[in-house]
């Protein structure tokens, strides 16, 4: 297993405290494109977070390959998730003076890595995800689904083991969805790469090798 998820559960304190996640338990195969769906407020985003880092879970563990991410300290953090993880979020959240290939080779220009190895790769990923001839157009020059693509290199110019996106298509019409989530199960198919996504559209799930039903923050059935 590249994720193993053991008792997971988060807390959010108050006077009554809310319970997000109560011990939830699964593993996910390497090479394995995994939506995790269920109703608003199920818990889906939370556990999300947990899986990549971006939170702290209350008590339980998560190992990804093999480590257990869960007693890391910030340093630690930061440099699990810039070698190891990628993301992909609703927003696209991409400069408006950077161009595609700037926004996207960006995180390595920042790692130091050499100016002609950067940009060679960022040109690479962008062919990947079809944007080829969008090298040097500026977010507001793309529609919305090309923008998100940028974002998706963007994810996947740091070589990630895993990737993951939070409702990636919920703010683009149903042709870029589509575009979207084939281009995910093109990157899982030829290059093996895993990918964990949040999605509520229950038609998405035929683009995925398996579903993990979530409910009041729990593992379900769907």
């Amino acid at each position: 297993m590249i994720i193993e998820v053991k008792n997971l559960i988060k807390t959010y304190g108050g006077s009554i405290p809310t319970y997000a996640l109560k011990g939830v338990s699964f593993g996910i195969k390497a090479g394995e494109f995994v939506a995790i769906m269920g109703r608003s407020g199920c818990g889906k985003s939370t556990l999300l977070h947990q899986l990549g880092i971006l939170d702290n879970p209350t008590s339980g563990d998560i190992l990804i390959e093999g480590v257990n991410i869960v007693s890391f300290t910030g340093a630690d953090k930061t440099n699990f998730r810039l070698k190891k993880l990628g993301y992909v979020f609703q927003e696209y959240a991409l400069l408006p003076e950077l161009t595609a290939l700037e926004s996207v080779y960006l995180p390595l220009m920042m790692s130091g890595i050499a100016k002609k190895e950067y940009i060679n790769r960022a040109k690479d990923v962008l062919t990947e995800v079809g944007l080829e001839n969008r090298f040097n157009h500026l977010p507001r020059e793309m529609s919305g689904g090309e923008q998100q693509r940028v974002a998706i290199a963007r994810a996947l110019v740091n070589k990630p083991t895993i990737l993951f996106a939070d409702e990636p298509c919920a703010n683009l019409d149903s042709e870029s969805s589509e575009t979207v989530l084939k281009l995910f199960q093109k990157l899982n198919k030829d290059l093996k790469q895993t990918i964990i996504m949040v999605t509520h559209e229950p038609e998405d799930r035929k683009y995925v090798d398996r579903v993990i039903w979530m409910k009041d923050g729990m593992i379900g059935a769907e």
